[in-house]
């Protein structure tokens, strides 16, 4: 098969390599589109290798057919349509992914819009549903609201009943995310986000930020949260060291959770993905919550596609066409 190997310069080709075969309770997907996640980038580079046993192509989702069952599947059928959370291997024409990281394909949906789910969305529910227990009415704040997981964790607030701020990089971004469905937000690069965000959250404060920068933001974060609040760190775009005061957790009982995706058991991934075909596939069904693609790219211009991602000029999610060989 064909997939995209990473040569020694950092510049990617779409290479011949070795088809993968689906083994006990994994399944085989001819992939008709993949995303591209920060992870990919970074992994690119070499900050961020796979975990042990995953494949080393890039690639943390899909969609396509299922093209083959590994011993003990029940849940699927040869031909299905589907979309898959995986630890790697979705720059390719064939991945392979456990039973329970797949799902269908959503009604009305194709396989471009479908590639861009899996990830963004088991992150965002996992952390703010799962991780930090969001009630409804509850206030949040979105850093990075502009990014795939930002836009995914505004609708789900949206559709949940769950007021959000949101930071972003531009004016139009902002403007993009209230029309999601975020209540205000915050242009990162000509203002700080600490005023308006305390208006926002009133006397009572925040109670859960999704932040992926961290330590630049983490002393603002922990003032803006209310009692009970919880901070769930997700990633370390802003720095991975900051000083901490603790008296603010003491007084106002707070919670910092650190939360990753792609290194989780199986089992685990499982339950996230089960979630969302039961909450959020739904919601998506019906219209309420949408894919949100910025570009399609073609797999043989995933280093563009790769550029483009890291310029900071998107909105939502890349995605990369595979052409049935």
């Amino acid at each position: 098969m064909q997939a995209v190997i990473v040569k020694d310069d950092q510049v990617m080709a779409w290479s011949k390599v070795e088809k993968p075969t689906a083994g006990r309770g994994e399944v085989l997907i001819r992939v008709h589109a993949t995303a591209i996640n920060r992870a990919d980038l970074m992994q690119r580079r070499g900050f961020y290798p796979p975990p042990p046993g995953a494949s080393a192509i890039m690639g943390l989702e899909c969609a396509g057919e299922i093209a083959a069952l590994g011993a003990g599947v029940t849940r699927w059928q040869i031909g299905d349509r589907v979309c898959a959370l995986l630890s790697g291997g979705g720059y390719a024409e064939y991945a392979v992914a456990p039973e329970g990281s797949v799902l269908p394909v959503p009604a009305g949906l194709d396989f471009v819009q479908a590639a861009a789910l899996p990830e963004v969305f088991a992150t965002a529910w996992l952390n703010l549903f799962m991780e930090a227990g969001l009630q409804v009415g509850e206030k949040v704040i979105l850093h990075a609201g502009a990014s795939g997981v930002g836009t995914a964790a505004v609708q789900l607030c949206q559709v949940f009943g769950n007021p959000c701020f949101v930071t972003a990089g531009s004016a139009d971004k902002v403007a993009a995310c209230l029309a999601l469905g975020a209540s205000a937000g915050s242009n990162r690069k000509t203002e700080a986000f600490f005023a308006k965000a305390s208006a926002f959250a009133g006397p009572a404060g925040i109670d859960v930020i999704l932040d992926p920068v961290g330590g630049a933001y983490l002393q603002d974060n922990l003032k803006l949260l209310g009692m009970n609040g919880r901070l769930v760190l997700i990633g370390l775009m802003g720095g991975s060291k900051a000083e901490i005061e603790l008296g603010l957790l003491l007084m106002k009982r707070l919670r910092v959770i650190g939360s990753t995706l792609r290194a989780r058991p199986v089992a685990e991934k499982a339950a996230v993905m089960a979630e969302l075909q039961a909450r959020v596939w739904p919601a998506i069904e019906r219209g309420d919550i949408k894919p949100i693609v910025d570009q399609v790219f073609g797999i043989e211009d995933v280093n563009a596609a790769h550029d483009l991602v890291a310029s900071d000029q998107t909105f939502g999610k890349v995605v990369l066409s595979v052409s049935p060989s």
